[in-house]
């Protein structure tokens, strides 16, 4: 297994509550929010992850190292701002041409990562995003699924219960190849989104418990609940 993890973001709605840290490092009960997305990936053998860094990457750089509990550990910086697909598509360019999974370096989601390579496995042929069940998918956009099969993404509009994406997928290089994206461009927005006819992107929904740190609120409850979630 090999991973990315996109860790550039500039936590611009967090500046109230973390300064001079990039988003991944704000810290959670006292660990940088980076630590509790490496170890899941360490326990399930994780051979490689891939940080995919911008806004003060020495600080990542300096906390993480280049082996985390065995895992390799290797970056991939962004002079200037590549958006999430762009991060990702540069990062997955340094690895080996093989599935790899990609997670949000701002979302944690209670997942059993081993369980969720086989079940991609079953069909290899095809991209899968992690999905989550929420009381109110406004501030993420809706995702609409057929079956297994995702129809389409919705707008970050209209309050109440929906599914989102959660931040986790499994991504093929061959999948970017398809179509002229630019340098910079966003996963959701210019890839997903406007392609999910073609795609053929597969669903799995997920019932473990998920936090968001972009926003205050958020990032406070996490202070609480993410130390108890991850308590072995």
């Amino acid at each position: 297994m090999q991973a990315v993890i996109l860790a550039g973001g500039f936590g611009t709605r967090l500046r109230q509550r973390v300064v001079d840290l990039p988003k991944p490092m704000a810290p959670v009960a006292g660990r940088p929010f980076l630590d509790y997305l490496l170890d899941p990936l360490a326990e399930a053998g994780c051979a490689r992850a891939m940080l995919a860094t911008g806004h003060l990457a020495d600080k990542i750089e300096a906390h993480v190292g280049h082996s985390w509990r065995g895992m390799a550990i290797e970056y991939s910086h962004e002079e200037t701002p590549l958006g999430t697909g762009g991060a990702v598509l540069q990062a997955m360019r340094r690895l080996p041409d093989e599935p790899t999974l990609v997670l949000n370096g701002d979302t944690w989601i209670g997942l059993d990562l081993t369980a969720f390579g086989t079940w991609c496995d079953r069909v290899p042929d095809a991209d899968a995003i992690v999905l989550r069940r929420v009381e109110d998918a406004s501030r993420y956009g809706r995702v609409e699924i057929d079956g297994e099969r995702i129809v389409a993404f919705g707008e970050k509009s209209g309050s109440g219960p929906g599914l989102i994406n959660a931040g986790v997928y499994r991504l093929r290089r061959s999948t970017f190849a398809r179509y002229a994206l630019p340098a910079a461009f966003s996963l959701e927005s210019d890839l997903f989104a406007p392609h999910a006819a073609e795609l053929g992107l597969r669903g799995h929904v997920c019932a473990g418990h998920f936090i968001d740190i972009g926003v205050p609120e958020d990032y406070d409850h996490a202070q609480t609940v993410l130390p108890l979630w991850t308590r072995r």
